[in-house]
Formats: structure tokens, sequence, C-alpha cells
């Protein structure tokens, strides 16, 4: 049975309390719980997981390259994680980058280098913006590229 790993980057452990007004009141919890639902339906394993750590991402990352595929919110690894972005290259599967929210819209109003992700370049999509409904749309999509 092929695995999906949804994977969680710096900070989201507190998604739901941190900055709600941005990120919405969605706890990690409540997110898991809709890509479990999906991967069931779909018939397909799901590793969940979230780190604060980069050499732990990398683990993980790494521990996934030959599985269906990785859906994968780097966070605060999105700007300066080289040893990230190098790990999701060797992905053979398919790799949908998820941001909760519009990262091009918040460099309007922050710092600039919010909008510019170094792992683009890694992934074969990338969903920004739509809140949390993003990792239900990137699991799916993950899931239609097994099946199909």
């Amino acid at each position: 049975m092929p695995t999906v790993y949804v994977l969680n980057g710096p900070n989201l452990n507190l998604l739901g309390q941190r900055e709600p007004e941005i990120y919405g009141r969605d706890t990690l919890a409540d997110v898991e719980a809709r890509c479990r639902a999906i991967a069931e339906r779909e018939g397909f394993e799901l590793v969940f997981r979230q780190t604060n750590n980069e050499h732990e991402m990398v683990d993980w990352i790494q521990e996934a390259r030959q599985s269906g595929g990785v859906v994968i919110n780097p966070a605060g690894f999105s700007y300066n994680s080289v040893p990230v972005l190098d790990a999701l290259k060797m992905c053979e599967g398919p790799v949908v980058e998820v941001h909760i929210s519009n990262i091009h819209k918040r460099a309007e109003t922050e710092a600039r280098w919010r909008a510019e992700s170094i792992m683009s370049p890694a992934a074969t999509g990338v969903i920004a913006g739509l809140g949390v409904a993003g990792y239900e749309l990137a699991v799916d999509y993950v899931a239609r590229r097994l099946k199909a």
C-alpha cells in the first residue's frame, strides 16, 4: 500500500493558537484528521508529522523519498533551509508545497522575503492562501497521482 507523508515545519504545532487572524483556528490535529479521512477513503497509508528541527525534517524527507508522495508545509524552513530543499529534490513521487496563508500577498504588508520560498523549485505544485483546505487539496492530488 502506498504511503503519503504530510510533513509540517516550525511553529505549526501551535496552529490554531498562533496568529489565528492569519492561520485560522483549526489545529494541526484537525488537519491531520481531514488528511487521514482522505487517505482512508482513497486506500493509502498516511504519515503525518511536525517538527521544529531542520535535521529531523531532512531525515523524514529522506525516509519519504521513495513513497507515494510528500505534502509539505515547510513553514519557516521555506526561506533558508537548503538541506530541506536538497532532500526534497531527491523525492521520486510528487511533492506538493502547502502554505496556509497567501505568502505572496503577505509580502505586500510584511517582509518581502515571505513571498519567496526556496522550496518551490523542488515541488510538483504549490498551494498557498487557501487555509488548511490546502492540505486536503494536496493530499487529494497525490491520491489521484497514485491511482493514475
